[in-house]
């Protein structure tokens, strides 16, 4: 049973609501990633899938690695929207900073709710990441050095893909395929979501289904990395709540990093990742070996 009303699940999960200037930080996400377009170099819109959302835009370093050099590391970052609203071409604007310090940078698109559900979105993702993993060379990246990072429905995603059996979905992919992952306000717990009818409108979550697609509830994952869960300290309790759970049900060896961005909301906090002097981004380096310490 739920244990609050309609209202307050509403008031905890309306981010729009909740964070007045969010329309302009949503124009701004837009004009930025419209000029990232523009101005870096790589690929629009390749296909990982048959799918028509199955595209993906890569975005490569200025200076690829010559002969024999080492690839460059892969960021893979996963667009939020609850699953059922933006699209990769709204976030291009985190890719510039982490191809300035030399990641190659890969956003998926995938189908957005009520056309499917999660579970077929979550599947999606891993296909990606898959496709992802095995031609990483061709753009000068080192397969073996992914790292998947996601806001808000796309922190579940990534979660989500931490606790893949990579071997069960195709046999030539190895059984540690991400370096690591990174969740910006993620939600690992989506018995809140279902109770929530704004969002349960579109979503149609029933009880079996959060029990398959809520990874607070999975066993801790065994074979690839680390999780970093951060969340903007300005976030609704709920929000605050789930970045404590995946600690807290996966442990500290699973989520070493656990922390409060400070002055971020839930949409300020997807600048953090984006500014090259940002905590998340900091810790995304890491995650990437591009960057020593914690």
């Amino acid at each position: 049973m739920p244990q609050h009303d309609a209202a307050w699940y509403e008031a905890q999960y309306n981010n729009r609501a909740r964070v007045p200037e969010a329309p302009a930080l949503l124009a701004a996400w837009a004009a930025a990633s419209a000029q990232a377009r523009r101005g870096l170099r790589g690929q629009l819109d390749l296909r990982y899938g048959d799918g028509p959302a199955d595209t993906v835009d890569v975005f490569v370093p200025p200076a690829p690695a010559g002969p024999g050099a080492p690839g460059a590391p892969v960021l893979v970052f996963i667009h939020g929207g609850y699953w059922r609203a933006l699209g990769k071409a709204d976030h291009s604007f985190v890719a510039p900073a982490f191809v300035r310090a030399g990641a190659v940078v890969v956003v998926p698109d995938y189908a957005l709710c009520p056309a499917v559900g999660i579970e077929h979105i979550a599947l999606q993702m891993a296909r990606a990441l898959a496709w992802v993993w095995r031609h990483a060379a061709d753009w000068g990246g080192d397969p073996s050095r992914i790292v998947v990072a996601g806001h808000s429905a796309g922190g579940h995603l990534a979660a989500m893909l931490l606790a893949c059996r990579w071997p069960d979905l195709a046999g030539d992919l190895p059984r540690r395929l991400l370096r690591g992952a990174l969740a910006l306000s993620g939600l690992f717990d989506l018995e809140p979501i279902r109770c929530t009818p704004f969002l349960q409108a579109d979503l149609q979550l029933t009880p079996a289904a959060v029990r398959r697609l809520s990874p607070a509830f999975f066993p801790r994952p065994q074979h690839n990395g680390p999780l970093a869960a951060l969340v903007g300290a300005d976030e609704s309790e709920e929000f605050l709540r789930q970045n404590q759970l995946i600690r807290d049900q996966w442990g500290p060896s699973a989520v070493p990093v656990c922390q409060v961005v400070p002055g971020c909301n839930h949409f300020s906090v997807l600048g953090d990742l984006a500014d090259a002097a940002g905590l998340a981004h900091g810790h995304a380096l890491f995650l990437l070996g591009l960057r020593g310490g914690r």
